[in-house]
């Protein structure tokens, strides 16, 4: 099935629902990605409103807050996620024993930390899940090379990668958030990315 993009963009890309309901209703396997950083109870909300049975997936590095995990509990309980964990081949406490605190973004040894702890666990997800569509919660105003993207885009091996809330200011996050109820936390860290406006990886690859 081709899929007009420019027109699905147009159409739908300022109706986050709208358009989670329209990729849903493709009839494909689909996946959401959550971090649980600030406001992620929104797309998760959106998400399992369209398909409450939708596989969340979770990158667990083992490096988030306490607060983040806390939260992750409570939003996870309270949308009744079907939660599905991947975390790293190596501990945390295997991998400082043996290398140490993590890297700071200026050491050479940060890019393999980053992949060890964060893209390696999701090229497993794709490989094991192989989803056709992926849901994600990245934003336009989050870094330079997400303000460049569409809110649906197709990768070059098809799979479908769907962004919502890619318009969406944390002042509307915050108001949904409100409306329904949702679950948040600002008591996060990612030690991949280390700086807000930083790429880690999983969205230029992908």
């Amino acid at each position: 099935m081709s899929l007009d993009l420019d027109k699905i963009n147009a159409d739908l890309g300022n109706d986050p629902q709208a358009l989670v309901n329209w990729a849903v209703s493709l009839g494909k396997k689909a996946i959401c990605t959550t971090n649980f950083r600030p406001f992620e109870a929104v797309i998760l909300h959106m998400a399992t409103r369209a398909a409450p049975d939708m596989p969340i997936v979770w990158m667990d590095s083992g490096y988030a807050t306490p607060a983040t995990y806390v939260c992750a509990d409570a939003i996870a309980k309270q949308l009744k996620l079907n939660l599905v964990v991947y975390h790293p081949l190596r501990s945390r406490a295997h991998r400082e024993a043996i290398d140490g605190a993590t890297p700071t973004i200026d050491d050479p040894r940060h890019a393999a930390f980053t992949k060890e702890v964060k893209l390696e666990p999701f090229e497993r997800a794709l490989r094991e899940m192989a989803p056709q569509v992926w849901f994600t919660a990245i934003r336009a105003e989050d870094t330079a090379v997400r303000a460049a993207m569409q809110p649906v885009s197709v990768n070059a091996d098809g799979l479908i990668k769907v962004a919502p809330l890619l318009h969406w200011t944390s002042k509307e996050l915050h108001a949904y958030c409100e409306k329904h109820g949702l679950p948040n936390n600002f008591d996060y860290f990612d030690p991949t990315k280390v700086e807000a406006n930083r790429e880690c990886g999983l969205h230029t690859a992908h």
